[in-house]
């Protein structure tokens, strides 16, 4: 059963629940600002179902609440970012912030976030980017949950990218995708559902192709070899430009709750004036989404829409008619809140 939750409602209950948990309040804003934005664009599995895995973690001692960040500037366009093993949001958030300003600095930055978290959905750090005028690209890191191309055991994790660009009087373009074929989240609905799955899903403990959610073990890439190397490819800005652990040294985030998960992001942003001065970057991105959307519909299809377009209209959708969450979600959420501690206690 599915409940509507209106967004501030919403935003104001997670954020709560996070300085319940002794998270300083600008982390647990952050926190859920990032959260409710996942469950906005229709990324359920990246929202607000996941504050009880967080605090969970808190409570193990494997997020601190109250990290001392630091950031070092190595060169004037890049820097590495020290998360102290707090939450990812806010630490992602700071990161693209600083990546901005050195952007607009310098035509380009470039921060590499250490010793982090997880950060939630990219597309939240691309838009930050878009809507200050400057591409945004957005890498993070996973535990192994992927197998590699030809092979029948994990070693990547299901490693996403994101990319936002600026428009002018459209909304950003945001993509936004993992690098394998399907979220474990999809074989979990499927399990429920009892419905089968396609066999380019995932794979057994043995390492083949099925079709029953139930046997699923690992994940496969998308687009075969293809999706596999560039799942590499963000694991090598992730994680080797981050100084961190990579692949099958990760710790998982659905186990280890006591350990520090040491993650690495990577963030870029480009100032497009420092390419193209005497053309407006904004204005073109306008004219291509409005020609990609007269392009004719294939049968089955009416609209051909731009990437980001399905994400924008449930964004608008749901901040008119709310946020729908399981209710088990919800009750979780609220039980968190300061006023329900005080009457238990």
């Amino acid at each position: 059963m599915a409940i509507r939750i209106q967004t501030k409602q919403l935003q104001y209950a997670v954020a709560n629940a996070f300085i319940n948990a002794n998270v300083n309040e600008e982390d647990a804003h952050i926190a859920a600002d990032v959260l409710v934005h996942a469950n906005l664009r229709g990324v359920d599995s990246h929202g607000v179902m996941r504050v009880e895995h967080y605090l969970k973690r808190i409570a193990a001692g494997g997020l601190k609440t109250n990290p001392q960040p630091a950031i070092k500037q190595i060169t004037p366009s890049t820097a590495v970012y020290d998360a102290d093993h707090g939450l990812g949001h806010p630490a992602s958030k700071k990161a693209m912030d600083h990546a901005i300003q050195l952007a607009k600095n310098n035509g380009i930055g470039a921060v590499a976030v250490q010793n982090s978290s997880h950060c939630g959905a990219l597309s939240y750090f691309v838009q930050q980017a878009a809507h200050s005028n400057v591409i945004g690209i957005a890498m993070s890191q996973t535990d192994k949950a992927v197998v590699p191309f030809g092979g029948k055991a994990p070693f990547f994790g299901t490693n996403p990218i994101a990319f936002g660009f600026p428009a002018e009087a459209e909304k950003p373009v945001i993509l936004d995708f993992a690098t394998s074929e399907a979220a474990f989240g999809k074989i979990l609905n499927a399990q429920a559902s009892g419905n089968s799955i396609p066999a380019n899903w995932g794979v057994d403990k043995e390492g083949k192709t099925t079709t029953n959610p139930n046997e699923v073990a690992y994940l496969l890439p998308f687009g075969g070899a293809k999706g596999y190397g560039l799942a590499m490819v963000v694991e090598i800005f992730s994680a080797l430009l981050t100084a961190s652990a990579f692949g099958p040294h990760v710790t998982k985030m659905y186990g280890d709750y006591d350990q520090y998960r040491r993650l690495g992001h990577f963030f870029i942003a480009i100032d497009t004036e420092a390419f193209a001065p005497a053309v407006s970057f904004p204005t073109q991105i306008d004219q291509m989404v409005r020609e990609l959307r007269q392009v004719p519909p294939a049968d089955g299809f009416s609209q051909v829409l731009a990437p980001g377009d399905p994400e924008a209209n449930t964004y608008e959708t749901r901040q008119k008619e709310g946020i729908p969450l399981p209710k088990d979600v919800w009750t979780f959420i609220e039980s968190q809140q300061s006023g329900a501690k005080s009457q238990d206690s």
